[in-house]
């Protein structure tokens, strides 16, 4: 992978960090913190406990682009890592979107794409972090270098995608704009097949 961070810290329609809502939000976030670390944390616990996740509290609408994901207060695992990478490339810290291919039942067939993000943290490289948002059986954290995400691929079929994206994939951005509600959605979750 190129070691060019710029395409990671850039604002986009859907990463949306010059909203004013956005920057507000995340020099808050950031006020007294001096550490890459710290602003991360700070970043990664609000959208984690703060933004609901659409199915978990059945809230519509179908939110995308981080401003609107901040102005509802939820949205899918794709929607909040929009949000995040936001906060995250706000305060100058590099911010990629990551995904994983997770069976939908736990069981196998048929699979959905999860979003999860990357930040570029100056003591340990690219790190991965999910704030999908926690709930019985599902704990995602911040404590670097170890991981702690929401989901881990164990059935086959299921897996992390390697790559490191600076916009969603257009999987995701035509099922986030094709569906009204969080239902409708949930009943037609993006996948990318045998890529990856």
């Amino acid at each position: 992978m190129s070691s060019d961070l710029s395409p990671y810290l850039q604002p986009s329609p859907i990463i949306d960090f010059d909203h004013p809502d956005v920057a507000t939000l995340a020099r808050k976030l950031a006020a007294g913190k001096t550490s890459d670390n710290d602003i991360t944390k700070a970043c990664f616990e609000f959208v984690r406990d703060r933004i609901a996740h659409s199915v978990d509290a059945k809230m519509n609408p179908v939110t995308c682009r981080a401003s609107d994901v901040l102005h509802e207060g939820h949205g899918y695992c794709y929607a909040k890592s929009h949000l995040l990478a936001a906060l995250l490339r706000a305060n100058q810290l590099p911010a990629a979107l990551c995904y994983q291919r997770l069976s939908i039942d736990d069981k196998g067939p048929p699979f959905c794409l999860h979003g999860l993000n990357a930040v570029f943290l100056k003591a340990f490289g690219w790190y991965r972090l999910d704030a999908r948002g926690n709930k019985p059986g599902i704990e995602a954290g911040f404590d670097p270098p170890q991981e702690v995400l929401a989901f881990t691929p164990k059935l086959e079929g299921e897996r992390d995608l390697p790559d490191l994206h600076a916009e969603p994939l257009p999987e995701v951005l035509a099922a986030l704009s094709s569906y009204k509600s969080w239902k409708a959605l949930q009943e037609n979750l993006p996948d990318v097949g045998g890529l990856g």
